[in-house]
């Protein structure tokens, strides 16, 4: 019979070797690094600067730890100066919260002896990008910063004496399940030309739209078609990004059982899938979210090809709600569904001042779409749940790569939305100003 000592002993040994299997560190070059795909490139004067982001496996290629895991992710930036002046990288406009060199290394000490803390402190320093480049040379090098899913909007901020260079970039990151990567405008309606409006044609068109989305039947009312985008795919997919929305997994099998887990436990998809409505005969185009903590909480939008363009430009029909609670729905593939905030021009608000904010709004206006609706007589959507609306359609017309300050902001004369809080006050003859 064995001493309790041995015992203890062989406990001991079995997990130094486990602990010593896991201490090595082992990082690898990435020889076809940086990706054309992944990587976009912008130029301003005689600087230019690339971005793009490393795929979870790929940084733990080079990082020769799971970045992942611990919630990070990396961020490659290039920057050419060819000018005569000194910049600084402000890595607090890329992300305020993103982690210097040792304090990200650290999180994998505990997993590796001590010459190997020493080593992946140093790797990590060795990958971070030097936060100033002199005048005529290159720096390159990596910044981590919190993990994003389906990719995010990069600020790149230069400052030098009396200058400053902005960049900014919408880099997606394609893992095989969101459904952006599938968006090909030009097949949507067989490769055949749709009509360019006028801007009088286009409120037209917008006008006759039906009020809202439908089940696949096109037979029930859900959600009311409340917003226009116009702009490029690309474009729309930036814009967005730079706002603070997230791209959406696409519904399948490993993204209904992700989202079951995280409504079980009640913690955070922030690139859920949304269920399908439809417009236009097909289920939506493209779906994107703004996130909470919980997976009950998200704003979102829903958006169609038009089969028309405006000045060249592609149109996007498109709905917009908050979701505020989840409950159970035979009506789902996923057996449940989000329950909207009642207050559906609340969300279309939200959705027009991230947008200001993020300056990717040239002009703006409101054409009638739904009939108004109070909250003493809502509609309801195809789950049933009440909504109030002043009836309009949000339409904006994106303004590309080009930043457009708040007060540049053109209003076209068209319908003058009231103020969602208020709007719960207001009878539906005062809704809308014709």
């Amino acid at each position: 019979m064995a001493r309790p000592g041995a015992w203890l002993q062989s406990v001991l040994v079995a997990l130094a070797l486990l602990l010593g299997a896991c201490a090595g560190f082992h990082p690898q070059p990435l020889d076809d690094w940086p990706d054309p795909a992944l990587v976009h490139s912008q130029q301003q004067g005689q600087v230019t600067v690339s971005a793009g982001i490393l795929s979870d496996e790929r940084a733990e290629q080079i990082y020769g730890a799971d970045l992942a895991d611990v919630g990070l992710q990396a961020i490659w930036l290039r920057i050419e100066n060819r000018s005569e002046h000194g910049y600084w990288l402000l890595v607090s406009a890329l992300d305020p919260n993103y982690f210097a060199p040792d304090e990200a290394a650290v999180l994998f000490h505990a997993r590796l002896s001590g010459a190997n803390e020493r080593r992946i402190t140093q790797h990590f320093r060795d990958l971070a990008i030097p936060l100033k480049t002199a005048a005529g040379q290159v720096s390159e090098g990596f910044v981590l910063a919190p993990r994003r899913e389906g990719g995010r909007y990069v600020t790149v901020a230069l400052a030098g004496q009396k200058r400053a260079l902005r960049f900014g970039y919408a880099l997606p990151l394609p893992d095989g399940e969101f459904d952006f990567e599938d968006i090909d405008p030009a097949h949507i309606y067989g490769g055949k030309e749709r009509p360019n409006l006028t801007l009088e044609q286009l409120r037209t068109a917008l006008r006759a739209l039906p009020c809202c989305a439908a089940d696949k039947g096109g037979n029930q009312h859900g959600d009311p078609l409340n917003l226009v985008l116009i702009g490029g795919a690309d474009e729309v997919l930036a814009s967005l990004s730079r706002g603070g929305w997230s791209f959406t997994h696409r519904i399948d099998l490993s993204t209904v059982q992700r989202l079951i887990g995280a409504t079980l436990s009640g913690t955070a998809y922030p690139v859920a899938p949304v269920s399908p409505l439809y417009a236009f005969g097909r289920p939506h185009d493209l779906a994107l979210q703004r996130a909470r903590n919980t997976i009950f909480q998200r704003n979102h939008l829903r958006l169609w090809l038009a089969p028309f363009r405006f000045q060249g430009r592609s149109v996007w029909v498109g709905q917009v709600s908050r979701d505020i609670a989840i409950k159970a729905t035979l009506r789902s593939s996923t057996l449940t569904t989000h329950v909207i905030d009642p207050n559906v021009d609340e969300a279309r608000e939200h959705l027009l001042q991230s947008l200001l904010v993020a300056g990717v709004i040239e002009r703006f206006g409101f054409v009638a779409g739904i009939a108004p609706a109070t909250p003493e007589q809502p509609h309801t959507n195809l789950t049933n749940d009440p909504y109030f609306t002043d009836g309009l359609r949000l339409v904006a017309l994106l303004s590309g790569r080009d930043t457009t300050a708040p007060e540049e902001v053109v209003f076209l004369d068209w319908l003058e939305s009231p103020d969602p809080i208020s709007e719960s006050q207001l009878q539906p003859a005062q809704a809308i100003k014709p």
